[in-house]
């Protein structure tokens, strides 16, 4: 499985010159936590990514005056992106590496195709995951099927002390 099948497609970018306030106001409308911040070029060009955390950190936490900060000045940059045929331990290898949640998806020509979350990545792979033990549960009632277990007779089966207390010598 290739990244460009979970990304989200849906990128909301938002010019370098925004207030943070707009920002603000922008992820929350569109239901993000996080905003490709663009130049006002044409065609715009990526300068980073503005997340929900970083506002919450760098504005929120801060008591300095932030009233003249700009989307631009508070976005990663570079941000870091991935081939869309990126597979998904590709793309939690350069998130680890580079110490961010979200990754920037990629054409061969550099557009921006889409963005993944850590969130996407996991739930991309533990749905691969449950297919594996869905696959070794379906393997052992098979089993079970086509193997007969010789029966034993009641026996007497071992005892072991409670928990937290010493055996008797």
């Amino acid at each position: 499985m290739d990244i460009s099948s979970i990304c989200r497609r849906d990128v909301v970018g938002i010019p370098a010159e925004a207030t943070l306030h707009e920002a603000a106001a922008l992820m929350c409308e569109e239901h993000v936590g996080a905003l490709v911040v663009v130049t006002g070029a044409d065609p715009p060009q990526v300068v980073g990514i503005l997340t929900d955390r970083d506002l919450a950190l760098e504005v929120l936490g801060r008591l300095d005056e932030v009233a003249d900060l700009r989307a631009g000045h508070l976005a990663k940059a570079p941000p870091v992106a991935v081939a869309a045929t990126a597979s998904l331990q590709e793309s939690a290898a350069a998130m680890e590496k580079e110490g961010v949640r979200r990754l920037l998806v990629v054409d061969d020509d550099g557009g921006v195709i889409g963005i993944v979350s850590a969130e996407d990545l996991l739930g991309a792979i533990s749905q691969e995951l449950s297919v594996l033990v869905n696959a070794l549960r379906s393997g052992i009632e098979r089993e079970k099927g086509e193997r007969h277990v010789m029966a034993h007779g009641a026996s007497r089966r071992p005892v072991f002390p409670g928990f937290g207390t010493i055996a008797m010598q």
